[in-house]
């Protein structure tokens, strides 16, 4: 498909910090409109836990980037297979959600990322979440939102996902990491998490999914 015909494909972009509910709503919005759905932190993650099997640093950009051009995955709806095997829960650790904010500070990394993430737009329309969704990937999606919540409500809620896991947790060791997470992804010099101009801003400390879903939904209608 030619470059113009793909821009006028919608994408509403959610971006926010970790744990804010993004991709639940993105998920939720996007079977709502019929739209594909692109959940981007699940590639950092990827390149998190194949450095990882591979015995690479997260601070070793340079060996990295060949990781994340060469990422062997194929997303099946709810499922995340990499090179044959199924990744979506092995991805979803705590220990690799940290791996994927240490390895998405490195410009490279981001660079490498890019073109596999606009891949992934296509009709009817795409919904987007992550951190730079908005600002650096699809800096024309058509709605823009930034979602949060407060680093408490935010360290809840992964505790009680964490629980129903059957994963032990601590809450103040899961506030810390949230914390630290949340100064690395804002404070980065390439692509940082931050609230870009015309994005609206949607704090869901005290919202239900149902109402953040609603909202972003409305945003869209009136977008047209």
């Amino acid at each position: 498909m030619n470059t113009s015909l793909v821009s006028k494909i919608p994408v509403i972009a959610i971006d926010g910090p970790t744990a804010s509910g993004k991709g639940t709503v993105a998920q939720r919005v996007a079977l709502a409109l019929g739209f594909h759905y692109l959940d981007s932190g699940a590639l950092y993650r990827l390149v998190g836990l194949v450095s990882f099997q591979k015995g690479i640093k997260t601070s070793d950009e340079a060996q990295l980037i060949p990781l994340a051009k060469e990422l062997d995955v194929i997303f099946q709806e709810d499922r995340i297979i990499l090179a044959g095997e199924d990744a979506s829960d092995a991805i979803r650790t705590e220990a690799m959600g940290l791996r994927a904010s240490e390895v998405a500070i490195h410009p490279g990394v981001r660079e490498a990322l890019l073109t596999r993430q606009h891949n992934f737009r296509s009709a009817p329309g795409l919904v987007a979440d992550g951190r730079d969704m908005g600002s650096v990937v699809f800096p024309d999606a058509k709605t823009k939102v930034y979602l949060t919540a407060s680093v408490e409500a935010r360290a809840e809620r992964r505790y009680k996902q964490l629980i129903a896991k059957g994963i032990s947790a601590n809450m103040e060791v899961l506030l810390q990491d949230l914390r630290e997470r949340d100064a690395r992804d804002s404070g980065r010099s390439h692509s940082p998490l931050q609230a870009v101009s015309g994005s609206h801003y949607l704090d869901t400390t005290n919202l239900t999914v149902d109402q953040a879903v609603r909202q972003v939904l409305d945003w869209y209608q009136d977008s047209h």
